[in-house]
């Protein structure tokens, strides 16, 4: 499921449509991804809007459009934003496609477990408005992370990592990586972890969450070797701070890599 850097990687997919008129339409209104949306509302409402202005937050995107309307998409495992150029006949798989004069905007979700949702309204939505602070805003502060770790201690740390209501974005392989250069073992008990330690986190969640904005939020580049990243799905991968092999299992109920040599339970 794509993180915090691949939405905002697949948030500025639509911004050549920005500024420009909706002129027609296209979606497959029996999916299951406009689940509790009104599609004829979607149609009616985006014709003839324009594109203002897109926002990512967490795993989540929203796109403002003229008159107070919002469209909020969420990727889920198989999602992709893209532009194609008219005209264009979507396939069966692209379940909505906004076309200007220039080029058409698509959503694409094959397996269907992403989200479209539509919103008229004067200000944000209110689903918008009640997520948690983003882990790269100042509201994401230290004491924020000492008092949930407190709150979830029997948890496994990288299970904590990944509940969307306090980490939003963060994923299976950006909570690996923290914990890694963190020096923290994956499994160890949130309440467990020193406050040395819990300070050592935090700097890394705010240092993971913006190197993968810039590596991989502006074009999806490749992470450098020196990440853990490059490293954890490969069998026989060696740790790139010292060179022992890596481990994986099954921790927090994901798939998990590990450094035995620096992460010690």
């Amino acid at each position: 499921m794509p993180e915090l850097a691949e939405v905002e990687y697949y948030r500025k997919q639509w911004d050549p449509a920005l500024g420009k008129k909706i002129i027609r339409v296209c979606l497959h209104a029996d999916k299951r991804v406009f689940r509790g949306s009104d599609t004829n509302a979607i149609e009616k409402e985006l014709t003839g809007a324009i594109f203002r202005k897109s926002y990512a937050h967490g795993k989540q995107m929203l796109f403002e459009f003229s008159g107070g309307r919002w469209l909020g998409v969420h990727l889920g495992m198989t999602g992709e934003l893209y532009t194609e150029q008219l005209p264009y006949a979507p396939d069966k798989h692209e379940h909505l496609v906004l076309e200007t004069k220039k080029v058409a905007i698509v959503f694409k979700d094959p397996r269907l477990f992403g989200r479209i949702r539509f919103d008229a309204e004067k200000g944000f939505p209110d689903w918008w408005r009640a997520l948690p602070p983003d882990v790269l805003s100042d509201d994401f502060s230290q004491d924020s992370l000492n008092n949930f770790l407190k709150r979830r201690s029997k948890s496994s740390i990288k299970a904590v990592l990944l509940m969307q209501e306090r980490f939003p974005g963060i994923g299976n392989w950006m909570a690996d990586e923290m914990l890694w250069r963190a020096g923290i073992h994956p499994a160890t008990p949130a309440g467990s972890i020193s406050s040395q330690k819990v300070t050592q986190l935090f700097n890394e969640i705010k240092a993971v969450c913006s190197d993968a904005m810039e590596v991989i939020g502006t074009d999806w580049s490749d992470p450098p070797d020196t990440w853990l990243f490059n490293h954890r799905w490969k069998d026989g991968g060696v740790c790139p701070k010292t060179n022992v092999p890596l481990m994986r299992d099954q921790i927090g109920g994901r798939t998990t890599c590990w450094s035995p040599a620096r992460q010690r339970l």
